[in-house]
């Protein structure tokens, strides 16, 4: 009886290196940043920089810090780390892997998560000036952070080539 051995060290590498050579954004890239018009909102306002005034707060606006795209994130942290950890097993295993399969599989992840956490909150509530606002221009919904939802629907992901590393 012999034994044979193959050396599957430089497929193996190849795959890893493969799967560490992209990364997942998600946020509101450039294709969905942009805003249909919406009664007097000013045109420069699009969902990236509304996006951001409501994660992080504007204190000079009297708008408060309503966190959603961290805690979206780490709603969402097991199961993406458990798709990663699939795929990793997957080419260890020597099985079928299809890598970018696994980066989208991770982004729609991550924008739902996202998603979620804008419609399900909990945020601070709206403000009695903001709700007679939304009344003057017709609007009856009090859901914080969802007036027309084309903010919550902005959210995306985008994969793009991991930044090279720094040799030391």
């Amino acid at each position: 009886m012999s034994l044979s051995t193959v050396d599957r060290a430089p497929e193996l590498r190849r795959q890893l290196r493969a799967l560490t050579a992209s990364r997942v954004f998600v946020g509101f890239p450039a294709g969905t940043a942009l805003r249909r018009p919406d009664g007097d909102e000013p045109r420069e306002v699009n969902n990236a920089f509304l996006g951001y005034v409501h994660n992080n707060g504007a204190p000079e606006a009297n708008i408060p810090a309503r966190p959603f795209m961290g805690p979206g994130i780490a709603n969402a942290q097991g199961e993406i780390v458990a798709r990663f950890n699939a795929c990793a097993q997957s080419i260890l295993r020597g099985g079928p892997v299809n890598i970018e399969a696994t980066l989208h599989a991770v982004g729609l992840i991550a924008q739902n998560a996202i998603r979620a956490k804008i419609s399900d909150g909990p945020f601070l509530p709206l403000a009695p000036a903001t709700l007679a606002a939304r009344r003057r221009r017709g609007r009856t919904g009090t859901q914080t952070l969802q007036d027309t939802g084309q903010m919550r629907n902005a959210v995306n992901y985008v994969i793009r080539p991991a930044a090279p590393s720094p040799r030391s």
